[in-house]
């Protein structure tokens, strides 16, 4: 599928790795949507070739699918690209020192990334069912949602985190299988240490030892090698009902 001239929405777009995707995909002659839940460069998106943005919460299932309204009505037609980078990163123990259990941080973070990763899939879905295909395979629509390589290496204080982005994982290749016969493929991205808000504010020295971690290149990730990934998943057909880690080789240890 190619992305010149078709729609994308990106949701957690208005930063980090959505706003990397949203950015690249409209530099390739994409119409894009961001959804996030505060956008404040509203300016800067337009800027950089993005004529919408929408304000949500991916886990209210009403303000997503009228998201999808405000797309359609904005471009004429529902996004047959949609890529999930909304979430939430979350460390806490199970059993923290102060005895408080953190249950409600658990349901949190699972609620925003699991839970709003497959409501926005579904209402995507749906709505490409409707589209005509693109090309002699039957294509309608790409669903690229973001896993962690949590889901495999979770560290300690990571079991909320970890196990919503392995529901992300684990739920790529049914949905994959479920939704080809509307040919609609479903991908996964895992990223490794990249440079987001949350390593930002990392003292020198403690990303140092993290670039040091990783094997080859021994550097955090750029948003911008995110994006690469997820429009070469748009383009490749073949690429379908599994999660590609990217991430230099790193494996985290338990810490």
């Amino acid at each position: 599928m190619h992305l010149k001239g078709n729609i994308a929405l990106v949701t957690g777009g208005a930063s980090g790795l959505g706003r990397a995707t949203a950015k690249h995909f409209a530099s390739q002659g994409c119409k894009v949507a961001v959804l996030d839940r505060t956008i404040n460069n509203i300016e800067s998106l337009n800027a950089d070739g993005i004529g919408l943005a929408l304000t949500a919460d991916v886990s209210d299932r009403g303000a997503v699918a009228s998201a999808f309204d405000q797309v359609e009505e904005t471009y004429g037609s529902p996004p047959r690209i949609l890529v999930n980078c909304a979430g939430i990163g979350t460390a806490s123990r199970i059993l923290p020192r102060d005895g408080v259990l953190p249950f409600e941080a658990f349901e949190k973070t699972l609620q925003v990334n699991l839970i709003g990763s497959y409501i926005t899939l579904s209402i995507a879905a749906q709505r490409m069912t409707a589209l005509e295909p693109t090309d002699e395979d039957g294509s309608r629509g790409v669903i690229i949602n973001t896993s962690s390589l949590a889901y495999q290496d979770g560290q300690i204080g990571q079991a909320a985190y970890a196990a919503s982005k392995g529901g992300i994982a684990s739920m790529t290749l049914p949905a994959a299988r479920e939704l080809a016969r509307f040919g609609i493929r479903v991908m996964a991205i895992a990223p490794g240490l990249f440079e987001t808000a949350m390593t930002a504010g990392l003292p020198d020295d403690a990303r140092q030892s993290i670039s040091a971690s990783i094997p080859f290149p021994s550097r955090l990730g750029q948003a911008s090698e995110y994006a690469e990934l997820a429009a070469q998943i748009v383009r490749n057909t073949m690429l379908n009902g599994t999660t590609i880690r990217l991430d230099g080789a790193v494996r985290l240890q338990p810490r």
